[in-house]
């Protein structure tokens, strides 16, 4: 005895709901992973060319010495205290941007402590204030 279906034909569509399942699991890891890989601090550098401040503005400076003193403004503040301090000083501030001005021979991993303790307190940008390159120098 043999069952006779009225379709012997071979299915020729290609079955997608397998191939979105695959790229929506895809999405979801990278999408997962994608912040955990980015692992520096954004800054907002200057450009090549200097330029002045504008000077009708009052702008919030942080200052880090030869001695590793951190100062707001002209007020010196530890650096464990930062982030609280800046809390409090841009509490009523609706444009949240603070310069940075390091001296040279400061240590590269105080600079980054400091700006890791400005972006903790929710800095929305960051300048750093350099010197303008010498012609002769060049």
């Amino acid at each position: 005895m043999h069952l006779e279906s009225g379709n012997n034909q071979l299915m020729s569509e290609i079955n997608v709901t397998p191939f979105v399942d695959v790229m929506l699991v895809l999405l979801i890891i990278f999408m997962v992973t994608t912040p955990l890989m980015v692992q520096g601090v954004d800054v907002n550098l200057p450009t090549a060319t200097s330029q002045a401040l504008p000077s009708n503005e009052e702008h919030l400076i942080i200052s880090i010495d030869n001695d590793l003193k951190v100062y707001i403004n002209d007020l010196e503040v530890s650096v464990a205290f930062l982030t609280q301090k800046l809390d409090a000083v841009l509490e009523n501030l609706d444009k949240k941007s603070v310069y940075l001005k390091a001296d040279k021979q400061v240590p590269y991993g105080v600079v980054v402590n400091v700006i890791s303790q400005i972006k903790k307190a929710g800095i929305d940008s960051l300048g750093m204030i350099t010197l303008p390159e010498d012609d002769e120098a060049s």
